[in-house]
């Protein structure tokens, strides 16, 4: 590795500290380097705080005039909540800036650049592009499609079953593994179930990790016929986060009312099939400013979101076990394909271990 990506691999790492604070703005870290060290780093906190170059900027306990600015994502260029990072780029007397990848956004891509070249700043642009766009992969699709980032996420058996024919499923994966899952939970904006979940597991779908406080998450409950339990915990929980529950014209008026009295936004959002409509679902979620979502439903919401085509990324554990039996339920139910060729495929595959677990990652072809 050059120098350059030497720097921009710190500002990788220092972004992540932005890990569920952002969304649904980017990742974004700034180092400053003068002399051949570093003398400011600063990252992105949170969404309507100052931008990872001013913090780095305001950072330094020494004059930035003349130094290097390494920045995982282009400059801002343009009035948000925010001023434009390019000014204070320009004003503090920066010389040269070196990116990791451009703005995905089509109307704003390559402005902060072509602004920092006009004031006659260095520009060095693609360093770790790679690690960079998958680093702000949920901004990127947020921002280029106008939809959410959508991860499904299981853990199963070896012999591929999420629960035994009894519906025992506590717990398949080790310790090590459901601390990742909640770190996953923590970066996305909202937490997705089915039905079913939630009636069998009655479930918090919160952030729990060890030395942090718990983290409520946007819950996304999918319930065509309006079966959920009263004391459900996500409806408990309306008072404490954003509770977005999707139904159909079969909900009843009475437990519609309940849902919206106890503070859900009940949307009733029906496809051909007189099932939840994924898709019309996701355009909602764009609107609501919602970037990403973790689905950690059941089998028939796993086909469910497979078969709209909503889904991204797939993040599936599997740990060394031997279930068995016919009637242990199976990771992705739902009517199946008839050929193997009509699979859902992933590609850029990628392995981890967690424990005595393997994680597999991949992304779904499109």
């Amino acid at each position: 590795m050059d120098l350059d990506e030497v720097y921009m691999e710190r500002v990788l790492e220092l972004a992540k500290k932005g890990w569920g604070t952002t969304n649904p703005n980017p990742l974004v870290a700034a180092i400053i380097v003068k002399d051949g060290k570093i003398i400011s780093e600063g990252f992105h906190q949170r969404a309507g705080w100052p931008h990872a170059e001013v913090v780095a900027i305001n950072n330094a306990c020494q004059s930035v005039k003349g130094a290097a600015m390494y920045v995982n994502l282009e400059p801002c260029s343009h009035y948000g909540r925010t001023p434009p990072c390019v000014n204070s780029i320009v004003e503090a007397g920066i010389k040269k800036v070196v990116i990791g990848m451009q703005d995905p956004n089509p109307k704003i891509s390559g402005r902060g650049i072509q602004m920092l070249k006009e004031a006659g700043i260095e520009v060095k642009t693609d360093v770790l592009l790679k690690e960079a766009c998958k680093l702000n992969e949920i901004f990127v699709k947020y921002i280029t499609q106008k939809k959410p980032f959508v991860i499904v996420k299981w853990a199963m058996t070896l012999d591929g079953k999420i629960a035994s024919y009894t519906g025992d499923s506590k717990w398949i994966s080790s310790e090590e593994a459901r601390e990742y899952v909640h770190k996953i939970r923590k970066r996305c904006a909202a937490v997705l179930v089915g039905i079913n979940t939630v009636i069998k597991d009655n479930p918090y779908l919160n952030v729990r990790l060890k030395d942090e406080e718990h983290v409520e998450k946007i819950k996304i409950i999918i319930d065509s016929k309006g079966r959920i339990p009263e004391s459900s915990n996500v409806i408990c929980s309306c008072d404490k986060c954003k509770v977005i529950y999707a139904t159909t014209s079969m909900i009843s008026k009475e437990k519609e009312e309940f849902l919206i009295q106890r503070g859900a936004n009940v949307l009733k959002i029906e496809d051909k099939t007189g099932k939840v409509d994924l898709n019309r679902l996701m355009d909602i979620l764009y609107e609501m400013g919602i970037d990403s979502v973790l689905i950690e439903g059941g089998s028939e919401i796993n086909w469910c979101a497979f078969e709209s085509g909503i889904v991204d990324k797939v993040l599936v554990f599997i740990s060394p076990k031997i279930l068995g039996g016919k009637e242990a339920v199976t990771a992705v139910g739902g009517a199946g394909k008839s050929l193997i060729k009509e699979s859902f495929k992933l590609k850029e595959i990628s392995y981890a271990n967690f424990a005595e677990d393997i994680l597999i990652e991949g992304y779904l072809r499109k």
